[in-house]
């Protein structure tokens, strides 16, 4: 089933007398329950494609619907609540909150989500489970990162939205937060979607987007992808 289509989707930034195209007629399907890899280098657009999908940008032409919804047209308070209800974000540095402790930060989607699943529950299926009352700067770079996992995956969004998650982490680290959002989607059902220049992190996927220059190079569904134990970093 559809979740994303994007139609015909232009994003242009200006500044001057100067124009970035940084999406150029992009014409995109992504099924739902997928672990989806959108593979590209660095200025390609795939993390301009990605603010797009997570309502914290606009295209400027073209359409983008979610669910059977045109985000691109939506109000600024209506984008709001689609950040806050439909989509997860984790991002290659954590965002925590450093005077909250590891509960309390991942107990703060309930202010934002009606939806939202218990953060003990969340932080236990990351692993954490004895440290909910440290605070972030008591934890590792990949535990920090797994907090963030949690909190997105409280909200309980239909999509998670990962830019480069294993950028700042060592190869064994990178490997647990790959196997955590691969359980995401094989026991939860959530769709995935990781932008990343990481070639190898692409033999995961069920899915790889790769773009470049703006534009989608090449769509590829993968039948038997490999686990993260067998990638090589």
């Amino acid at each position: 089933m559809a979740l994303v289509e994007f139609k015909d989707v232009t994003r242009i930034y200006k500044a001057g007398d100067n124009e970035l195209r940084a999406l150029d007629n992009v014409n995109l399907t992504l099924e739902e329950g997928k672990f989806i890899v959108i593979l590209g280098p660095s200025g390609a657009g795939k993390s301009t494609l990605l603010n797009l999908l997570g309502g914290l940008d606009s295209p400027t032409s073209g359409k983008i619907a979610v669910d059977g919804n045109d985000i691109s047209a939506f109000s600024d308070d209506a984008l709001a609540d689609y950040r806050a209800l439909t989509v997860g974000f984790v991002f290659q540095f954590y965002n925590l909150i450093p005077t909250l402790t590891v509960f309390e930060n991942v107990s703060l989607v309930k202010q934002i989500s009606d939806n939202a699943l218990d953060a003990k529950e969340m932080l236990t299926e990351v692993g954490l489970a004895e440290h909910l009352h440290k605070f972030p700067s008591e934890l590792s770079g990949g535990e920090q990162q797994r907090v963030s996992i949690a909190r997105a995956l409280a909200k309980n969004p239909k999509i998670l939205l990962c830019d480069e998650p294993t950028g700042a982490l060592d190869s064994e680290t990178g490997v647990l937060i790959l196997k955590l959002l691969l359980s995401m989607t094989k026991n939860y059902g959530k769709t995935i979607v990781i932008v990343t220049h990481n070639q190898n992190i692409a033999k995961m996927a069920d899915v790889v987007v790769r773009v470049k220059n703006g534009k989608i190079s090449s769509y590829e569904e993968q039948e038997n992808p490999c686990g993260a134990d067998e990638i090589e970093w």
